[in-house]
């Protein structure tokens, strides 16, 4: 996440202030691992990104960038298929085959087995979830190896078994199903798996739940626990009473045998570094300063700020609900900053307002840029397949157990 500091009455729309250009974000201090990390420099084994990304990326000032990739997607084909997230950049979403939500693109690059590769424009676990889905004959790549997910890196797979040898300690492992967002890492979604979980997304949080608890008396849900919460709470009926945080920094998470006992969601203590910074100050703040002014706001948020909210989803639900606002309606969204300002572009006779008054961005998903797509598709056009991404067969074959769980849950009536 970067953010830069913008006018707290700045707009991301075609309003009377007019839409904003956001500025470059700061670079990192140098010389600090983190720095590295984000710069594709380095390696941290158990971070879900930070790998080295090999060859030389094509330079970023470059005036014939877009020319070169539309002549080497040109040249490969039907071979290959692009993915991009919605968070993406334009200029990275302009050569996507499909844009949609995690889960939705890799079930588009499963549905198409007759790509040799799928060139996942997002992060690590979108790419791993894709490798998972797909055939063996197809190669996943991920544009940057850097491009991770700060929320998929706080449930790391030593962390959860711990907690589960805590849970079993405390007599309740065996009546709690693990529950885990598609935010997650593959080995994550393994454990999920061997141990009669399920999947869920930011769409269907509810169903996955409703559909654990009639499994067992307990949901142990990773690693987001704002989605969890609020799912629980808002759409469940369960009281905030029911929920305790698991800290995985801490021993026995941080609880009591007594309080795990007594508790129906035991959330993992993990967050989204953007949806984080969105606060019930800001949903007052926007409404004072834009008269009529509807807030939409991710699941990801905080509980005080989806309540405040008026609506809350996924991404494809703000999406559908910008889509089918009225015309003349005002907006104040709290999501990544991409999407909002390509909500703003593509409806224009609507006010869309960024909900924070900051430029917000996820940096690693930002990391997907124009250059990096560049480089991966004429690696490919050169007979060189760069930044493979694989799960382990064991893995898959349990992380796909709990994504087919997932695909199999009841409709809620």
């Amino acid at each position: 996440m970067t953010s830069t500091d913008v006018s707290s009455d700045s707009y991301v729309s075609h309003g009377a202030d007019g839409s904003i250009s956001a500025p470059t974000p700061p670079t990192l201090p140098s010389g600090t691992s983190l720095a590295l990390l984000l710069l594709g420099q380095g390696t941290d084994e158990n971070s879900e990104r930070g790998v080295d990304c090999p060859g030389d990326l094509p330079l970023a000032s470059d005036p014939d960038l877009v020319a070169r990739a539309v002549a080497a997607k040109a040249t490969l084909g039907s071979k290959v298929f692009v993915l991009g997230h919605h968070y993406q950049r334009d200029e990275v979403i302009q050569f996507a085959d499909v844009t949609g939500d995690s889960f939705k693109l890799a079930r588009d690059a499963a549905a198409r087995p007759d790509a040799d590769y799928i060139v996942f424009c997002g992060v690590h676990f979108m790419a791993e979830s894709a490798d998972i889905l797909t055939s063996a004959k197809q190669q996943v790549i991920l544009p940057d190896l850097a491009a991770g997910c700060s929320m998929a890196d706080m449930a790391k797979d030593h962390q959860v078994e711990d907690a589960w040898d805590a849970l079993t300690d405390a007599g309740i492992a065996d009546v709690t199903i693990p529950v885990t967002y598609m935010n997650s890492s593959a080995a994550i979604k393994g454990f999920t798996g061997e141990h009669g979980g399920v999947i869920c997304t930011s769409s269907n949080a509810e169903r996955a739940l409703r559909w654990a608890f009639e499994q067992g008396q307990k949901v142990l849900f990773l690693p987001d626990q704002h989605l969890g919460r609020n799912t629980a709470v808002l759409q469940l009926g369960l009281s905030l009473d029911d929920c305790v945080v698991y800290n995985p920094f801490r021993p026995n998470g941080g609880l009591t045998v007594q309080q795990l006992r007594d508790a129906k969601m035991i959330l993992w203590r993990g967050h989204c570094s953007v949806h984080g910074r969105f606060t019930a100050a800001q949903v007052d703040a926007v409404r004072e300063r834009v008269p009529g002014v509807q807030v939409l706001v991710h699941p990801e948020c905080t509980h005080e700020v989806v309540t405040k909210a008026d609506l809350a989803g996924s991404t494809e639900y703000i999406i559908r609900t910008i889509e089918a606002a009225p015309a003349g309606s005002a907006w104040a969204i709290g999501t990544e900053l991409n999407l909002v300002r390509r909500l703003a572009d593509q409806h224009p006779d609507k006010t869309i307002t960024f909900l924070e008054s900051t430029v917000c961005y996820c940096a690693t998903m930002n990391r997907i840029d124009l250059p990096h797509l560049v480089q991966a598709l004429e690696s490919l056009v050169a007979g060189q397949v760069i930044n493979r991404i694989t799960v382990d067969d064991t893995v898959a074959k349990y992380a796909r157990l709990a994504l087919d769980r997932m695909l199999a849950l009841p409709e809620v009536v």
